[in-house]
């Protein structure tokens, strides 16, 4: 019998180690995992590398691992949003590695490792310093920058509702990265405010099969 649930955070988070490569869904305030990330807090590992939209913000999720020095580096569009004073303190004092990367290009990267693909060439910061150091190509008479794929070793996702199967729906934006990075990674694990019986959810607005999914925990209202 499939069941990818877990009763617990822990149970959820077991298994990320010093060093991973986690991909960390959210869009501003929406789609954030934030109980998954409070469970890799408690696990206490450290020298992560972060795949996300930003920096963090305040005191809680990203930005608390990256004031618990949890974080070597971060790839993230925007590093320096309203209230990042965490990853600011941390860049000034040369304690974290950033690497900037177009929001577009960040989702299609992650895309090209869940899909399998080599890389691909894009016109987006091709003629600026996001460029240096990668094979830049005239396509059709522009520039295009060659981008390789950004697999995870984890990504935690936070979904509305699932079913045992790992099958997810999202709640409108809160979607955002999540279906990419659960492709991209080799452990891909999501938080839902509800576990449904099987044949609840409508086939049609399944977002994310459960076949990208390993793990699926609870969290009540807090998703």
């Amino acid at each position: 019998m499939i069941d990818k649930t877990v009763a617990t955070v822990e149970e959820a988070v077991t298994g990320i180690k010093d060093g991973d490569t986690v991909l960390i869904g959210g869009f501003g305030e929406s789609g954030i995992p934030k109980t998954l990330i409070d469970g890799v807090l408690d696990l206490g590992v450290t020298d992560l590398t972060l795949v996300t939209n930003n920096a963090g913000t305040g005191e809680g999720d990203i930005a608390a691992l990256i004031r618990e020095a949890r974080v070597a580096k971060i790839i993230c569009s925007y590093p320096r949003s309203a209230g990042s004073i965490w990853f600011e303190k941390y860049w000034e004092a040369g304690r974290i590695e950033l690497e900037v990367t177009p929001q577009g290009t960040l989702s299609e990267r992650m895309r090209a490792a869940g899909a399998g693909l080599g890389g691909f060439f894009t016109p987006a910061g091709a003629d600026s310093e996001l460029a240096n150091g990668k094979e830049v190509r005239v396509i059709n008479g522009r520039q295009h920058v060659f981008e390789k794929p950004l697999p995870g070793d984890v990504a935690l996702v936070q979904g509305l509702r699932a079913d045992r199967w790992g099958n997810i729906i999202y709640n409108n934006v809160a979607r955002n990265f999540g279906p990419t990075m659960l492709t991209a990674a080799k452990l891909a694990v999501v938080e839902v405010r509800e576990i449904v019986p099987l044949g609840s959810l409508d086939p049609e607005a399944i977002v994310s099969p459960g076949i990208f999914v390993d793990r699926v925990v609870q969290v009540g209202e807090r998703a």
